[in-house]
């Protein structure tokens, strides 16, 4: 529909300018109350990750249509480690540093799409979408 808006995730300031561009881009795109929470709570995780793993990155919101259909995709992009074992990852209660290993898990849950492509030494790619 437009031009994407990149967000650099490199402070945790910008961890909160992510929250509120996610949900004016939700509010935009005309997601529910839910949809909007279920999809800045995944956002959130996901920039603070690109953050604290990977010592930051950017995210590219990206309003999206198919048909009658309005939703908001977000491509999150790092050059940080890498993860090693995405299916581990992924389950509930992992974590690499101290929290309670519920963010990419959690993320996945909260979207309708999600996708996420890592290598080692290289950087991780997780894209979200969520829609109307």
């Amino acid at each position: 529909m437009d031009q994407p808006e990149i967000l650099e995730i490199r402070t945790s300031d910008d961890v909160v300018r992510v929250r509120q561009q996610v949900r004016a881009r939700a509010i935009k795109a005309g997601l529910s109350l839910v949809d909007q929470t279920k999809l800045v709570t995944a956002a959130s995780e996901l920039a603070r990750n690109t953050l604290d793993h990977a010592g930051g990155g950017s995210v590219a919101l990206h309003m999206i249509q198919e048909g009658m259909r309005q939703g908001l995709r977000l491509v999150f992009e790092d050059r940080g480690p890498g993860i090693p074992d995405i299916q581990l990852a992924l389950k509930d209660g992992y974590t690499t540093g101290t929290g309670l290993g519920l963010g990419l898990g959690g993320s996945r849950r909260l979207c309708s799409e999600f996708s996420l492509e890592s290598t080692v030494g290289v950087g991780t790619k997780v894209t979200i979408a969520r829609w109307k």
